[in-house]
């Protein structure tokens, strides 16, 4: 009998097992593969997701094995008649202006941050892990009583638990045995997605852009780049009838000091075709069955997000799991306070996600004009770039309204310059304990 049973190895769910077994849950972590998949996942870690690693004391050690990001650049040219670039804008967004000890971005592989944190579990014996094991279903005994049911090398077993958490990423069996409801947004671009060397001269997030063109270029550690390329559906087939030299032309097109660095990806096997899915469930919560990351939401690539969102899900679930079995409140209807916390921030920065991905999504002169003016306005207004970088960091939430977009769409001006955000509003928008943590308040009289 175990108090919680975490269904998928990943980074939710090892973010997840840390908290538990930080506090003496007695948990179980299973994972299905027997060993890393092809597929990319995240490797950019957004500040509130670096303040979760510090509250788990991995910090550190992830820094050690990261790059840091202080800033984004964005890079917007024209691509004249004889094949040649013409610069049309250059902004920078940066993480520095949040008042945060975490206010950066890092690059991490991602293996290697699944290894840091299998690392961490390993340290306490109040979790056991069992790899590879398949999630199958549950058994068909009232609420309290049903056991999961997994599939290992011995043989179908049943587990029983007070508490079942599908963190199994987007094909969640979890999930389906909800049986909640789940909204899709499907979009009209792939992504070519691929780790190789890198200059000297790329050190910061770099996204270039033409008229009908997109490359994310974020260094990592090893003198390497995950580079992040815009296709439209069925061009990858094109390309590779066509060869690696397609591929090697659309990034020195873009960024000519790549030459010589992505051909040294020999082979079609290493790059990895992404299509963008954008989802969110009903519910996160069904009697003692909880979803956490790509498996109650998914976001769209283009900011980042999606590993945040389920690092952060983790914790305040992992907080909350800890505070029940602590004080005994082990009743269900208190996971209702992890949805509270965490279904409208995922919700609102899925809409963020969706609405950068817009900007991108269609090849039209005036569509990159509207873009760029949209970046430029960001960029020079003081508050409208604060919130930008809030918005993305996971620190806090201080929300666009209509004022703002007509600002960024250059219908009204913007008053360029620097200009400190107040402490009273950032005690309004930038996230507190209380904020992440609000049952401690309720229950517990903390004030």
């Amino acid at each position: 009998m175990y108090d919680v049973m975490i269904i998928g190895g990943g980074i939710s769910g090892l973010t997840l097992a840390v908290k538990l077994g930080q506090c003496n849950v007695k948990t179980l972590l299973i994972e299905k593969d027997k060993k890393s998949g092809l597929i990319y996942k995240g490797e950019l870690l957004q500040p509130k997701s670096l303040e979760v690693l510090d509250r788990i004391n991995t910090l550190d050690v992830v820094k050690e094995n990261g790059f840091i990001l202080p800033s984004i650049q964005f890079h917007e040219y024209t691509q004249k008649q004889d094949g040649s670039m013409e610069r049309l804008s250059v902004n920078e967004f940066r993480y520095d202006l949040i008042d945060s000890p975490y206010n950066t971005s890092l690059m991490i592989p991602h293996e290697r941050l699944k290894e840091l944190l299998f690392i961490e579990v390993s340290k306490y014996d109040s979790v056991d892990y069992i790899q590879p094991a398949k999630f199958t279903g549950f058994t068909e005994d009232p609420p309290h009583e049903k056991k999961a049911i997994i599939q290992t090398k011995e043989g179908e077993q049943e587990i029983h638990a007070f508490f079942y958490v599908g963190a199994e990423g987007r094909a969640s069996p979890t999930r389906t045995s909800m049986e909640v409801d789940m909204k899709s947004t499907k979009y009209n671009h792939h992504f070519l997605t691929v780790s190789f060397p890198r200059p000297e001269s790329l050190n910061q997030s770099t996204i270039i852009t033409t008229q009908n063109k997109f490359v994310g270029l974020f260094p990592l550690p090893n003198n390497e780049v995950r580079s992040v390329l815009l296709i439209k559906p069925g061009e990858f087939k094109t390309m590779r009838k066509e060869g690696l030299e397609s591929f090697y032309r659309a990034y020195c097109e873009l960024m000519p000091e790549l030459d010589g660095y992505v051909q040294q990806i020999d082979t079609w096997k290493k790059i990895q075709l992404m299509i963008p899915v954008r989802h969110n469930v009903s519910s996160y919560v069904k009697d003692n069955i909880i979803l956490t990351g790509d498996a109650a939401h998914s976001v769209h690539p283009m900011a980042g997000e999606g590993m945040n969102l389920a690092i952060q899900d983790s914790d305040v679930l992992g907080e909350l799991l800890c505070w029940m079995f602590k004080k005994n409140k082990t009743e269900w209807k208190h996971l209702k306070w992890y949805e509270k916390v965490r279904k409208p921030r995922a919700e609102y920065v899925s809409r963020l996600s969706h609405q950068a991905a817009l900007l991108y999504s269609f090849p039209y002169r005036p569509w990159q004009k509207l873009r760029i003016r949209g970046v430029k306005q960001t960029e020079y207004s003081p508050v409208l770039h604060y919130k930008q970088m809030l918005n993305t960091s996971g620190l806090g939430i201080w929300k666009f309204n209509l004022i703002d977009r007509m600002k960024q769409a250059g219908i009204l001006p913007v008053k360029a310059g620097v200009k400190q955000i107040s402490e009273k509003r950032e005690s309004k928008v930038m996230f507190t304990k209380d904020d992440d943590y609000p049952w401690y308040r309720k229950w517990d009289g903390r004030k």
